[in-house]
Parts: structure tokens; C-alpha cells; sequence
């Protein structure tokens, strides 16, 4: 299997038609995703990816399906690739508490680049769908809710433990404002304070940190002294952040020391706060039934990807290993069109033109097919058999650069055994960002003229 991820694999002229065989046509109509609901069935864990970070129908897609899954199978969770205090105001917004007046302010604490990750037209489409259908539920419990899974958070987690002990504790908030008080030596940078850990100059800040998660953990029956659901939701809140603060400053600690451990520790993460999600919806007599949003990256079994050969292991793997026939993992795929995109990073979101996928990938295989787009499960053995052989497979994430884009935007991987099924669109429209900035809208004059 090693060098099978070493060489291409030559593409079979009679596999297309395999595939076209087996593909079931898909206008983007919500009462065509019958297929992946029957594929789904009864699991529990519904993993549905995306090939890009900024590509229209894939969100759409996604969120189509997520609002099937939660009307017709009862699916009481979505977990995002996003950070836990970010996603946290949009879940009391959906649950019709916190602050938030309208579903776009409940999205304003993403301000991390890129933005237009969760600030877009089609998740604010999505909050408010969810919002007005928990409207029509009573009870608090029974209401879907919206989580984060991402690592990223430091210092907005740290403050999110602050805030929660501050009105029923005051002497314990101080003592967490001093004990997190050392990373304000950093300039609430997250990559300053790595650096300095990764030199050991910043040990004692470390045993802080660590302190505060006892310190909480050891006093939950005490701040849980009031009854009702909202109060146990509240401290699991604020045990998640005070974690998430734990484990963010191990993995900037790791940034400096190669990239693999950072992953695994990121992936890790998320895969270990939706089982911490999943323990306390039991502790409170509910079952978690979820769906989780990110990256193809990360949802699509790293098993059967470049990234298994290089020591990484991902949230679809550590799912699959964990649940084994109780999760579903979709992925997609587009041939062209346009995305939303960073040329640098922290750079604006541009609208980029995607090049036409290389040849022998299967994105240019499932062009040959000739479908405007399709869905295809990946359990016929004739399919499995023609696909399973490892192809450049495309992945663009919050930059995209058309000038390395094999270098870049590619990796081999043997489809059928890293995703469950895959959507594929021909031609692709950029998602839009909640700020249309000048560099996005003048995409759309690059767009007209290569049309021309």
C-alpha cells in the first residue's frame, strides 16, 4: 500500500462508464437526497465533508441534507469545524437564548480568518431554519443544537471560563484571571505563546492552566447546585473551554515541532469533544444523534489517504475505529467553477477560478461521466473495485493556489474506502461571504470573462 500512494494510477477507459452505471442523477433538489438518506439509515454519526472551504453547493448540499437528517431521523446535533466559544453563541441563539437578536449576529463572534468559513449565506440561511423549527419545540432539552469542534481558541476560551465563574463565583474567576493572566505575556498572540512553549519559557503558564481545569472540574457539584438542564449545559460549557484552553496551548507548544503532531492533535480534539458532547447528553437521559461539518480532510477515512502513509491519523478514521457501523462518512467533489478564497493567509477572500481537474484524478474521471453533478455510493463491488486503485484526488482549503495546485491542492487516495459515498458537481459558484469586500465582487468580472 505504501507505494501505491507513490504512483499514479493509470486511468481505465471503460471505468466512466462504471461510474455513470452506478451514479444516481442530482439537480440539488432537496427530495433527491433520498439515496443518502437510505445509506445513512439507522447510524448515529453522519459525517458529511466538503472539497473546498468555499464552495456554494457543497454548503448547500450539507445543509439540505443536515435538515432532512434532523425532521426525518431526529438528529439533535451539528458539530462544526469551528471554535467551541464562536459556535456556542449561535447555539443559544437556536435554542432562543442568549443575547443575539437575528441569526447574523449570532455569527459575529467568527472574526477569525477566514470569516467566511461560517460567515456566509448559506450557514446564515441555515441558523435561521434552525432557529424557527426549535422555536416549535417546548422543552429546552429536545432542541438541536449547534457546537464547534476546533482547536484554535486560547485566549477567547480562556476568557469564556472567566466570564461563566464571574456571577457565581468571583473569587474563583479571579483566581482563573490570574492563572490565565500569563498568557497576556504573549500579546494574545496564539503563535507568540507557541513559540515561547516550544523554547520551555512558558512551563509555569502551562501548570496554570492545567491548575484552573482541576480547580473547575473539582467544584462541578458545587456551581450545579441549581437544578434544570440549562445549569449542567452551562458548566459543561465552561469545563469544554477550560479544556480546549489546556489542549490549544499544547498544540501551538507543538506547532514548532512538525506539522504531523499538530494535526493528530487537532483532530484528536475534535473527535474527543464530541465524545465528551455525547457522555453529557447521556448523563442527562438524551441520545446523540449528530452531524459534523468540515473539511473532506478531516472526515474522509485517513486510512485510505497520503495522510495515513505520513503518521496522520483524522476524525473520520478515529470515528470509524470508534463506532465502527454506527457512522456515515460523505464526502464531495467538483471538476470547475469558482470559490471563495485567500490568496495568503490572513489575506481577503477573493472569488477564485478553479482549474479543471488534472488528468487522472478522479475529479477528471467523474467528468467523463457526464452528469451535471450526481451522487454516487461506494458499496457496488464493481465500483469499489475500478475506484479503490489510489487517484489524485483535489482539496482546497482557505487558500487556493492555481499555480501549484498539484502540489498545493492534491493528494492520492482510494475513494471507497475513505468515504461512504460522494457528491459530485461539474461546475461549482463560489459561496458568499456575509462581507462582500471589493476584491470578492470584482471575481465576478474574471468569472464573466472566462465564460466569454
Amino acid at each position: 500500500m505504501t507505494q501505491a500512494f507513490k504512483m499514479p494510477y493509470a486511468p481505465d477507459s471503460q471505468l466512466s462508464k462504471v461510474v455513470r452505471h452506478h451514479a444516481i442523477p442530482f439537480t440539488g433538489e432537496v427530495r433527491e437526497l433520498d439515496p443518502l438518506s437510505n445509506l445513512i439509515g439507522d447510524c448515529s454519526f453522519v459525517l458529511i465533508g466538503e472539497a473546498s472551504h468555499g464552495t456554494h453547493e457543497f454548503y448547500k448540499t450539507r445543509v439540505d441534507l443536515t435538515r432532512r437528517l434532523i425532521e426525518e431521523k431526529g438528529f439533535n446535533v451539528v458539530a462544526a469545524e469551528a471554535d467551541w466559544p464562536d459556535a456556542l453563541k449561535v447555539n443559544r441563539f437556536v435554542k432562543g437564548r442568549g443575547t443575539s437578536k437575528h441569526a447574523a449576529e449570532s455569527l459575529s463572534e467568527f472574526q477569525r480568518f477566514p470569516t467566511w468559513l461560517w460567515r456566509n449565506a448559506d450557514v446564515l440561511a441555515f441558523v435561521e431554519w434552525l432557529k424557527n423549527y426549535n422555536d416549535g419545540i417546548s422543552e429546552y432539552d429536545a432542541k438541536v443544537g449547534f457546537y464547534g469542534l476546533d482547536l484554535y481558541s486560547l485566549y477567547r476560551s480562556a476568557n469564556a471560563v472567566v466570564n461563566y465563574l464571574e456571577p457565581i463565583d468571583p473569587q474563583a474567576a479571579e483566581r482563573a484571571r490570574l492563572r490565565y493572566a500569563c498568557l497576556s505575556a504573549y500579546g494574545y498572540d496564539e503563535q507568540a505563546y507557541g513559540y515561547a512553549a516550544s523554547l520551555g519559557l512558558a512551563r509555569s503558564c502551562e501548570e496554570s492552566i492545567i491548575a484552573e481545569l482541576v480547580e473547575l472540574q473539582k467544584r462541578e457539584l458545587e456551581y450545579l447546585k441549581k437544578d434544570g438542564p440549562i445549569a449542567s449545559d452551562e458548566f459543561f460549557f465552561a469545563e469544554q473551554n477550560a479544556i480546549l484552553v489546556a489542549r490549544a496551548q499544547a498544540y501551538y507548544r507543538e506547532m514548532f515541532r512538525g506539522r504531523i503532531s499538530t494535526w493528530n492533535l487537532r483532530d484528536k480534539h475534535m473527535v474527543s469533544t464530541l465524545i465528551a458532547l455525547r457522555d453529557h447528553m447521556k448523563d442527562s437521559g438524551r441520545q446523540m444523534k449528530v452531524v459534523v461539518w468540515a473539511h473532506n480532510s478531516h472526515l474522509g477515512d485517513a486510512r485510505a489517504t497520503e495522510m495515513g502513509e505520513r503518521g496522520e491519523f483524522n476524525v473520520g478514521q478515529l470515528v470509524r475505529q470508534h463506532l465502527g457501523d454506527d457512522c456515515c462518512l460523505i464526502g464531495f467533489s467538483g471538476y470547475t467553477g469558482t470559490v471563495t478564497a485567500a490568496s495568503s493567509w490572513g489575506g481577503p477572500a477573493e472569488r477564485k477560478i478553479v482549474r479543471p481537474g488534472m488528468l487522472g484524478s478522479y475529479e477528471d474521471l467523474f467528468h467523463k461521466v457526464n452528469l451535471p453533478s450526481f451522487i454516487l455510493p461506494l458499496k457496488a463491488t464493481t465500483l469499489v473495485n475500478g475506484l479503490k486503485h489510489p487517484r489524485l484526488q483535489r482539496a482546497i482549503g482557505v487558500l487556493y493556489m492555481p499555480q501549484t495546485e498539484r502540489f498545493s491542492h492534491y493528494f492520492f487516495s482510494s475513494l471507497p474506502s475513505q468515504f461512504d459515498a460522494i457528491v459530485h458537481f461539474q461546475e461549482t459558484l463560489a459561496v458568499e461571504p456575509l462581507e462582500r469586500n471589493s476584491l470578492w465582487v470584482e471575481g465576478e468580472d474574471r468569472v464573466e470573462e472566462m465564460i466569454d
